[in-house]
């Protein structure tokens, strides 16, 4: 049996978004908890078909910010602004129709233990009231994507950490979402598995081209999104040509609550600044 949700505060509603209007947009946002700055004074834009690369040390706020992307937290000052409207005063109804567009991708993968895969993947289908004839047919297609079809049957305690994450991407992606959270998704894997992990995003992110943002840990992670894109011929990741760059992934550096670099990875591996040179070696 499906656990209980709220369908009537789930229904997917179509968006109304001019492509000039910013998916996601921070202005002047600080937080802090028990008087402890958390975030200070962040701003920052994300386009549409943008992947967003959020990378610091351990500590600095990247979680946080995720979190107030999708409304689970506000600001203590400044706004946040998802699909062009501000998160702060929404209704519970209003924050749950904003959820409806947005993918999720959790660290530790976030399954229900007691559904198997399909159950997983579809769960979002029975929140957005997808008839039941068509539910089972698009989780097939979601675990195609991510190369699981096989699995559909199993329950996540007989998956591998890196074939539970890959259910979780199949959860993000299955309705099609405006703008998917990928919160550390290779965090605990070995480098292998992470880089599977990876490819599945430069998969998504290319031939779908949806909007992203996306906490690591590995900067190898990072530079392989910056670097190489999607080939559908061989239905594999490649490194980008001659040195090439992808031009829709950028980055944000941050530290000790604030941003330290915000750009384009050409200008992030050439900046000067003594800091971010060290973080990067």
């Amino acid at each position: 049996m499906m656990p209980t949700s709220t369908p009537d505060l789930a229904e997917r509603a179509p968006l109304d978004i001019s492509k000039g209007t910013p998916v996601v947009e921070f202005d002047n946002v600080s937080i802090g908890f028990e008087g402890h700055h958390v975030l200070q004074n962040i701003s920052f834009r994300v386009a549409h078909g943008e992947t967003r690369i959020i990378l610091g040390p351990a500590g600095c706020g990247k979680s946080t910010l995720m979190k107030l992307a999708n409304g689970l937290l506000d600001p203590d000052s400044g706004t946040v602004s998802v699909f062009g409207r501000l998160l702060s005063g929404m209704s519970e109804r209003e924050i749950f129709a904003m959820r409806a567009h947005v993918g999720m991708v959790f660290q530790e993968s976030a399954l229900f233990d007691s559904l198997n895969v399909e159950d997983n993947v579809a769960y979002r289908l029975h929140e957005d009231r997808v008839p039941e004839s068509e539910i089972h047919n698009r989780v097939v297609e979601a675990l195609r994507f991510v190369e699981l079809e096989k699995a559909i049957e199993k329950f996540p305690s007989e998956l591998s950490g890196g074939m539970r994450r890959r259910v979780s991407i199949a959860r993000a992606i299955i309705t099609k979402p405006d703008l998917i959270l990928y919160d550390s998704p290779t965090g605990g894997l070995d480098p292998i598995t992470s880089t599977t992990i990876i490819e599945l995003v430069v998969k998504q992110r290319d031939v779908s081209s949806t909007t992203s943002l996306l906490i690591t840990h590995r900067l190898q992670d990072a530079f392989t999104l910056a670097t190489h894109r999607w080939n559908p011929t061989i239905n594999q990741m490649e490194k980008i040509p001659d040195g090439g760059l992808d031009p829709n992934t950028r980055f944000l550096v941050m530290n000790e609550g604030k941003i330290v670099f915000d750009g384009t990875t050409r200008e992030l591996t050439h900046s000067e600044d003594p800091w971010l040179k060290a973080y990067l070696e």
